[in-house]
């Protein structure tokens, strides 16, 4: 009978510890779970297992929240900036508009705000962050003589040229080919016939022979000038040698 029971009271004895461990492990359980899964509002950031309140846009966090104080903040000196409700300790730096990437400022930075960067005038963006804020651009292409500009350049798009064809021309600052000018229906003579890049050249009809005419008499009187300078200084020697041929005879001693 007293081993009968010692065995019960042993029995009870583990039937009752079982459920106490059982107990006692699903508490642990249960906090470690909350633990791993502990999420924070979206106004607070995590810091260990404190969710701590966020610093507003245009701050950053000075020192993370305790169980017996609120995070403390400081607001961005210049050339930084926050945009929006942070756990950052530190604010980012303003964005820069590089001239020597064909940049300037659109926007000037603030504590809330990066800076908005656009091209230079006669440039366009070749390359995009993520918010579409232009980070490089490039000058826009010039069309050569002979082409049009078919499609003006943009911030955002190159200029396109197209070349000229059949009677038509360009300096390529033309918006479309210029027909060449028609001399006949004018009633002019052509001069010069046009190009891809150059119009046709006219004048009057008269002005052809004009043109032969003129250097013609222009090369005569050339001619004649030269030979009469020729003639002039011929006559110039003549009367020079004269000349002596006087002064020697007046100072040469007369024979006895």
């Amino acid at each position: 009978m007293e081993l009968m029971k010692t065995a019960n009271m042993s029995y009870e004895k583990s039937w009752r510890r079982k459920p106490l461990n059982t107990v006692t492990f699903l508490i642990i359980m249960m906090n470690v779970f909350s633990v791993l899964s502990l999420t924070c509002h979206p106004a607070e950031y995590l810091i260990g297992e404190e969710c701590c309140p966020k610093c507003s846009p245009g701050s950053r966090v000075k020192t993370n929240c305790t169980e017996f104080r609120s995070t403390s903040c400081l607001s961005c000196i210049t050339g930084s900036f926050m945009d929006e409700p942070t756990g950052h300790m530190q604010c980012f730096l303003c964005r820069n508009c590089d001239s020597g990437f064909g940049l300037r400022i659109k926007t000037s930075c603030t504590t809330t705000s990066n800076t908005v960067c656009e091209p230079l005038d006669g440039f366009y963006c070749t390359d995009s962050d993520k918010d579409n804020n232009c980070i490089a651009a490039q000058k826009h292409t010039s069309c050569q003589p002979g082409q049009y500009i078919s499609h003006k350049g943009t911030a955002f798009t190159d200029t396109k040229c197209t070349d000229c064809s059949g009677d038509t021309f360009s300096d390529g600052t033309f918006p479309s080919c210029q027909p060449h000018t028609k001399c006949d229906s004018l009633n002019l003579h052509q001069i010069k016939a046009g190009t891809a890049s150059t119009d046709a050249e006219c004048g009057d009809k008269s002005s052809n022979t004009t043109v032969i005419v003129v250097p013609v008499i222009v090369a005569l009187g050339l001619v004649t000038l030269g030979i009469f300078a020729f003639y002039y200084r011929k006559e110039s020697m003549f009367s020079k040698l004269r000349t002596s041929r006087y002064i020697l005879s007046l100072i040469r001693p007369t024979p006895q």
